[in-house]
């Protein structure tokens, strides 16, 4: 039923394949050395995630998350990631940042502090939305949540 979707029509965007540096070189691989996260790393994380309004398309495709909108600094251990709801009244913004969310604190070391942010001016709740997404409390309330967390879990896949 298409008339719950608020964004029936989204535009797709063909998916890019960013490149490691060397990694296809063998004789480039050191199991011995830790190397520092960067954001191309972490955008392979997140390029994947399933958008909840649409399943069949990753966030990636609906350029939801851009390799551009990344920060990482591995010395401080900090990442923040802005991603862009597709149209600006989106109801799925705090779910969709929960799923970024989610999918990093289960995937990246715990040293990391991870923010999470809507890209400025893309959605009408953007304050609400980001102060949701980065307060510890908020976010431990809505994984209790059943059928959120089914959600989620279904976008990380």
């Amino acid at each position: 039923n298409n008339m719950d979707v608020l964004n029936p029509n989204p535009v797709v965007y063909d998916i890019q394949t960013p490149l490691r540096r060397g990694e296809d070189d063998p004789s480039s691989w050191n199991d011995e050395e830790s190397e520092p996260f960067d954001a191309l790393e972490v955008y392979e994380l997140l390029r994947s995630l399933k958008d909840p309004e649409h399943p069949q398309l990753t966030l990636e495709q609906l350029k939801v998350v851009d390799y551009s909108l990344l920060d990482v600094k591995d010395d401080t251990n900090y990442i923040r990631v802005f991603f862009t709801p597709t149209v600006p009244h989106c109801t799925m913004a705090t779910v969709i940042g929960l799923c970024i969310r989610i999918k990093l604190l289960r995937s990246l070391p715990n040293r990391f502090k991870v923010d999470v942010f809507i890209t400025p001016g893309s959605h009408s709740l953007e304050k609400d939305v980001n102060k949701q997404l980065n307060d510890k409390e908020r976010v431990a309330a809505a994984l209790e949540n059943k059928n959120l967390l089914d959600m989620i879990n279904g976008a990380i896949g």
